[in-house]
């Protein structure tokens, strides 16, 4: 058990890893024609959250991105990676946008959660994460996304209804930190690395409650070599855009709900013996 609770723990500390690079790093990488499109027309611009559009693959694509930030000064300038409503409503519209015109979309999930703060529940947070995760369930288009390093309840969920999802194997994806589940379950925030196990919150986990799909691998980690990590994932991302844009969109759509329907379906012990 101590094992598989380290395990657990270490592929956390591998995920915050100060080394780790950034939705920033990976856009440069990925998409060099990147354009960054800002603001929800609504009330302001959230730098939590880089969107825009980008050529892969020969393929023009919107990207939707958690970023944290690097440095300390960037990391208050994105908050932290912790959207605020108008990061979500910018999401939303640019993915929108991106129904319009046929262009697949690609989310990159890295937060620990949603910004929690007064004012952003007094502009609407449970309900821009609500209406993100209602609308990208019907959008006409291919979604892909991929979880970077943390993935944190709804501040994650809300650009994470996809078509195919990927998760780099040193990312953790869960309904919230494994210091917040300790300090509930235990009232010990120390107990976090109990916790983390207790939680299946690994790639290797939810590859096999069929959360995901595919488990995009690092080599020795992003952290030290990050062209490895990201070139796998370029060749994921060419390679889905492809096999998804050759499907009828009913079908597109269909499968999109069958896959969340699935999720957290279980029999009880004794039920398949009958």
């Amino acid at each position: 058990m101590s094992d598989l609770m380290n395990t657990a723990w270490e592929k956390v500390k591998l995920a915050r890893h100060p080394k780790r690079p950034t939705a920033q790093r990976l856009i440069k990488d990925l998409f060099p024609d990147f354009i960054e499109l800002k603001g929800d027309r609504l009330y302001a611009d959230d730098p939590s959250i880089l969107a825009g559009i980008g050529t892969l693959g020969g393929t023009v694509m919107t990207i939707i991105a958690e970023e944290k930030g690097g440095s300390t000064e960037e990391k208050i300038k994105h908050n932290f990676g912790m959207p605020h409503p108008e990061g979500y409503r910018k999401a939303n519209r640019l993915m929108r946008q991106a129904e319009k015109f046929g262009r697949p979309i690609l989310c990159m999930i890295d937060t620990p959660g949603a910004y929690p703060g007064i004012g952003a529940e007094e502009r609407g947070q449970a309900s821009a994460i609500a209406t993100n995760l209602k609308d990208m369930m019907g959008l006409k288009t291919p979604i892909i996304v991929v979880v970077l390093s943390e993935g944190g309840s709804g501040g994650a969920l809300a650009i994470g209804v996809g078509d195919y999802i990927m998760m780099f194997e040193n990312s953790i994806y869960a309904i919230l930190s494994p210091e917040g589940y300790a300090s509930i379950i235990y009232k010990d925030s120390q107990k976090a690395d109990v916790a983390a196990h207790l939680m299946k919150l690994t790639a290797e986990d939810l590859a096999s409650f069929g959360v995901i799909d595919e488990i995009i691998h690092e080599h020795e980690g992003l952290h030290v070599d990050p062209d490895f990590g990201i070139e796998q994932l370029k060749n994921a991302v060419i390679e889905q855009t492809k096999r998804l844009s050759k499907r009828s969109i009913s079908a597109l759509l269909t499968a999109r709900y069958e896959k969340f329907r699935r999720m957290g379906v279980y029999l009880e012990q004794g039920e398949h013996d009958e």
